[in-house]
């Protein structure tokens, strides 16, 4: 598959390119998250994801979901900005949207080789992690950076004088 065939993709688009990148012998890695205010610390997740694999997926809350998840004043970044950004990145290749609590449906649809996560979630709260494993993929906690977190930042935004 050509480079091309990167960025932000519908789920039909995104298993039409799973498909085609497993005929091809590849190992499909997905990871997903808010992604609210792209920071180090996600950085430092996805490029531990991308190690996994051949094919990273990144799975993105939509708006109504981080609000749900976050608080009524999240996200801080819209939600086309964040799957722009995270479409930016080298270590990513298909960034897709979810508006679901988890992204189970996604998981299941996907069939991923590796599910990852951020070693900051507990392994039996790690959703999809029972399906993944059934097919016999592997999940995978990535150590993360010490007080990189959105919250951090907006904690720090908030101390400083205008």
């Amino acid at each position: 598959m050509a480079p091309s065939d990167r960025g932000v993709v519908d789920p039909a688009t995104l298993i039409r390119r799973v498909q085609q990148a497993r005929s091809s012998g590849q190992t499909i890695v997905f990871t997903n998250g808010c992604f609210d205010l792209l920071h180090a610390g996600h950085l430092t997740l996805l490029e531990g994801a991308a190690r996994q694999g051949d094919r990273l997926i990144v799975a993105v809350n939509d708006d109504p979901s981080v609000r749900r998840l976050k608080g009524a004043r999240r996200p801080l970044t819209p939600f086309e900005e964040r799957v722009e950004l995270l479409a930016g990145l080298a270590v990513v290749d298909w960034v897709v949207g979810f508006g679901t609590s988890t992204p189970l449906e996604l998981i299941e649809a996907v069939q991923p080789d590796v599910l990852v996560k951020g070693d900051d979630w507990p392994l039996d709260r790690i959703v999809g992690r029972d399906q993944v494993r059934a097919r016999g993929g592997r999940v995978v906690q990535v150590p993360l950076r010490a007080g990189r977190s959105t919250t951090a930042l907006v904690r720090q935004v908030r101390n400083v004088d205008p």
